[in-house]
């Protein structure tokens, strides 16, 4: 990594340090004695439990009860980006495909089979697929976000950091809490989880449950004749969805030496694709503010359905041997489901060329079945003396079979073609080796080193190609495709105790990324596309403080890390997917987090991001925004034609580019204000706010792909009964109503919206 690199970096950090402005969400743990400080933050991130404080990663928590709040009018996992600093999410398939990003590190690409640079964590199990990723959240005790590469603790494809999860776990004392809450849209949520002992201090049970749902309110108004059947006009065709989720949990500890967490849970959710306004962006504008939110055009697709199902079990078994920890976790999952859009966003008889309705798009994806097995074993040390060290192993195997169609499979009539689809069997191993050493070299200075080796493999065969009507496949490209990766990980950090409220610490940090095929474009008779492993090299400084007497908690983190060998996704004249590696990726930027309770009753947290990316190879072009050979928006880049599968096309040079949705800022801030009352209640108000910078969407630059200065806020007033039993409130999600673009399909100027303003009323309560 350059010294330039480095450098900025830590001008950046320094310049920082005095904006005690800047700041970020936070998650209490432990109550103090005296109500005017913070709580304390406990995380696992180095899997053992520590003070946040004590930490030497950059790690943004938020707590359970703070997430329920914005996920109160029915919003999922992707809320998460509005309350992290250096995290930012987003969806083109609906609420079954997230996409995070960290740092500016992520994955654009839509494929079933994508992978992506970051991990995540659930009750320590790994989430590969990108299903399995959307697993809903509930019953959530504390979210972690690990910024920067985990590789030697949390292996393969966390070079951008993890998202860890941890639900609320079986106490050997009765516990529960509830929340519920309605609003527009006749949207519903509840969240919950009770359990106790069974047999005292021997065995105990916690079952949690969420259900979530809207309303279709979207309208398709297209009114004219469909290719495949699809019912319109209709009034509130789309948008809505249901979400049914449950998870028992049985702790058995039969001695103090033994400890046995056995976990089940299942998911049945149905609901809308993501839906594309075609035509939303007009050429030479980024506005979107004539573009009707709640209304759409569509022929085809039957309005977007999704549907999937997942089950899945973990045992976590832990042994007490005597100044050492042996932990296993063994874990299945499993999904099955599929996700039809008509891609185009618009119905083509709107879109005419020389009088011919033009400009079709509709696919479906489906997983016909997929199994994931991890098993996970860690021996560590116990106690909080000045070595501490673990050392442990992972075992992944994941096996799917995933079938594409496209069009002319749903056409009615002499234009149906019952052979336009692919089935797909992909297979993933990967296993590897790992440990870490933290030793006190002197009072307050603490050294930490691990390391972990890896083989990661995957293979894709094409089991079923495409072909005509008449059952002729004219497909040439490959139909096995095996890859391989072989890398070590490692970090090393120093964590340096100034004084009991201020630490240093420093950090680099090796990690890698495996290689991917995408096999989805043999639909289109085109051959796969593949990307060999990446790998990054990062480094991070940063200052944890707690000031005022526990009032003011502030940390700050600048970093810089290079990527090599990137992957990176851009798309083909079908909209089609298209993996390739360039050289590299170079990033710089910080993110500081701060926590405040200037006095009793009122707390107020804040955010703040900044970050630089670009991407370096004067020889990687990315195809741009094409429909019947005609480029539809305004590249910015210099441009090549060069021939495709599809005939010329035209490539924009992508050198110095940022990467993809990686905004150059966001910044973060919540308050809220209790006022109490003489029977011991209180009555408060509490509201939140996010803005994001200027964000590319694709590889190349335009005037049209990009969002900049977009923001949401939440408001929320209500009554705290005493002792914090129940709550009763009444909320806003998206209070101003803002329209922001998320996302864009190119060759459509197709534009993805944010969710609408829902307002409702809360109510919570624990036992």
């Amino acid at each position: 990594m350059s010294t330039t690199l480095f450098g900025r970096s830590a001008l950046l950090f320094g310049c920082a340090v005095g904006a005690l402005a800047a700041a970020g969400s936070a998650a209490a743990q432990t109550a103090p004695a005296d109500p005017a400080q913070l709580d304390e933050i406990v995380v696992t991130a180095e899997r053992r439990s520590e003070n946040l404080q004590d930490v030497p990663v950059s790690v943004g928590v938020v707590q359970g009860d703070q997430l329920r709040a914005i996920q109160a009018g029915g919003g999922d996992i992707l809320e998460l980006a509005a309350r992290v600093p250096g995290l930012y999410a987003e969806t083109t398939t609906g609420r079954i495909f997230p996409r995070f990003y960290i740092r500016g590190l992520g994955n654009i690409d839509f494929y079933l089979g994508a992978s992506q640079p970051v991990s995540i964590i659930q009750d320590d199990v790994v989430l590969e697929h990108v299903v399995l990723k959307s697993n809903p959240l509930f019953d959530i005790a504390q979210v972690e976000v690990l910024r920067g590469p985990q590789g030697s603790l949390f292996g393969r494809n966390t070079t951008a950091g993890i998202i860890k999860f941890d639900t609320n776990r079986p106490t050997m004392d009765w516990q529960g809490r509830a929340s519920a809450s309605y609003g527009s849209y006749n949207t519903v949520t509840f969240d919950g989880g009770v359990g106790g002992p069974i047999v005292a201090d021997k065995l105990a049970f916690r079952v949690s449950a969420l259900y979530q749902r809207r309303d279709d309110w979207v309208d398709n108004v297209y009114d004219g004749p469909s290719a495949d059947g699809t019912v319109s006009p209709k009034k509130d065709a789309m948008g809505g969805f249901e979400e049914k989720d449950v998870r028992l949990q049985l702790l058995m500890a039969p001695s103090d030496m033994v400890s046995m967490l056995t976990s089940v849970h299942a998911r049945d959710y149905e609901g809308t694709s993501t839906i594309f306004h075609r035509a939303g962006l007009t050429k030479g504008s980024n506005s979107v503010a004539d573009e009707p939110r709640s209304q759409i055009a569509l022929d085809e697709a039957m309005n977007n359905p999704q549907a999937y199902k997942t089950y899945g079990a973990s045992e976590h078994i832990t042994l007490d041997l005597g100044g050492v920890t042996l932990t296993s976790i063994t874990a299945y999952e499993t999904t099955s489901g599929y996700s039809r859009g008509d891609t185009d966003g618009g119905a083509g008889a709107d879109y005419p060329v020389n009088g011919v309705a033009n400009g079709f798009g509709q696919s479906q994806g489906n997983v016909r079945d997929l199994d994931q097995l991890t098993q996970e074993i860690r021996l560590a040390s116990d106690g909080d003396g000045r070595f501490k060290w673990q050392v442990g192993g992972l075992y992944f195997d994941q096996r799917d079979t995933t079938d594409f169609y496209q069009r002319a499979y749903f056409l009615t009539g002499a234009a149906n073609n019952p052979n336009n689809w692919v089935r797909l069997r992909n297979k993933n191993e990967s296993w590897s080796l790992f440990g870490q050493a933290s030793y006190e070299l002197a009072p307050g200075f603490t050294l930490t080193a691990g390391g972990r080796y890896t083989k990661d493999i995957k293979e894709t065969r094409l089991v079923r190609t495409a072909a005509n009507a008449a059952g002729v496949s004219s497909y040439a490209g490959r139909r096995y495709v095996r890859l391989k990766g072989e890398e070590p990980s490692w970090d090393v950090s120093a964590l340096y105790e100034v004084n009991p409220n201020v630490s240093l610490y420093a950090r680099v940090a090796r990690g890698f990324r495996g290689p991917t095929i995408q096999g989805r474009s043999a639909v289109f008779n085109s051959d796969f596309t593949t990307a060999d492993s990446e790998t990054i090299l990062s480094g991070e400084a940063g200052i944890k403080t707690s000031l005022l007497d526990n009032r003011v908690r502030f940390n700050l983190s600048g970093f810089a890390y290079r990527v090599k060998d990137i992957q990176l996704n851009g798309n083909d004249v079908n909209g089609n997917g298209v993996l390739f590696n360039a050289d590299k990726a170079e990033a710089y930027g910080l993110e500081a987090e701060l926590e405040a309770r200037p006095f009793e009753n009122f707390t107020l947290s804040a955010g703040l991001s900044l970050l630089h990316s670009e991407i370096k190879d004067k020889d990687v072009y990315a195809q741009v925004c094409a429909l019947n050979g005609v480029v539809v928006c305004t590249v910015n880049d210099p441009t090549i034609t060069a021939n495709t599968f599809a005939g010329p096309a035209l490539f924009a040079q992508i050198d110095g580019n940022p990467l993809p949705n990686a905004p150059k800022y966001t910044a973060n801030v919540a308050a809220r204000y209790d006022v109490p009352l003489g029977n011991g209640g209180k009555i408060f108000a509490a509201t939140d706010w996010f803005v994001q910078g200027y964000t590319n969407f694709v590889l190349y630059r335009t005037d049209e792909f990009y969002s900049k200065g977009d923001f949401e806020g939440g408001l929320k007033i209500g009554y705290t009964a005493p002792d914090n039993r129940w709550e009763i409130a009444a909320f806003a999600r998206n209070i101003t109503n803002e329209k922001n673009l998320k996302g864009v399909i190119e060759n459509y100027m197709a534009a993805v919206f944010n969710e609408p303003r829902i307002i409702g009323v809360s109510l919570s309560g624990k036992l």
